[in-house]
């Protein structure tokens, strides 16, 4: 079956730029360096500003295409980041408590029964006093059309990291307008969800 991301990322162009995602260019800063997973991480803009900044990365994508040119992007930062085809829409066996900082940025998958068994995972794999990044399109997005996934069931809600995370600390929440000059992929006012939640100490 063809990978419709391989096709997405299979031009020279990324798709969504070489510079990071502006809510994690404001965040990553603030957080210290430790062992970071990037999530639906595509052609990896994300993990190579985390590895720039002297976090130690792994990213996981569904897109081999997305991660041969992931490989390409850090290289030419000079920057080493641990790559690994997942899909996340499978359930595999997460590291229990094995990252510092987990984000997933514009990874949109499934339904929210599929999001919610997601959400377990991070939560899972993230360590005491960790921290969980997340920017997402709301449902609002489809009246703007500046990117994302055209399903509305894809979309999500305040309610659903709300729910999913009422038991970590929640540090930053954001629901509304922001504008996303991410290559051609974001562009323009887009209708977003943001989320930076701290798992508890043990």
């Amino acid at each position: 079956m063809t990978n419709h991301w391989d096709e997405k990322f299979s031009n020279k162009e990324y798709l969504y730029g070489k510079r990071p995602n502006a809510f994690i260019e404001e965040m990553l800063p603030k957080l210290d360096a430790g062992n970071v997973l990037a999530l639906a991480e595509g052609e990896g803009r994300n993990a190579v500003f985390a590895a720039k900044l002297g976090h130690n990365v792994t990213a996981w994508d569904y897109s081999k295409v997305g991660l041969e040119k992931m490989s390409q992007l850090a290289e030419e930062a000079g920057v080493e980041i641990t790559k690994e085809e997942v899909d996340l829409t499978k359930s595999t066996e997460w590291p229990k408590e094995a990252f510092d900082i987990v984000f997933n940025i514009f990874g949109h998958i499934g339904n929210l029964k599929v999001r919610e068994e997601l959400y377990q995972q991070i939560k899972q794999t993230t360590k005491p006093k960790g921290s969980v990044l997340i920017e997402m399109y709301s449902k609002d997005q489809l009246s703007y059309q500046t990117g994302g996934p055209k399903k509305e069931d894809m979309l999500c809600t305040p309610d659903e990291f709300l729910t999913a995370f009422k038991d970590f600390k929640v540090k930053h929440f954001f629901y509304g307008e922001k504008n996303r000059q991410e290559g051609a992929g974001h562009n323009g006012t887009s209708h977003l969800i943001q989320l930076w939640a701290e798992k508890p100490a043990e």
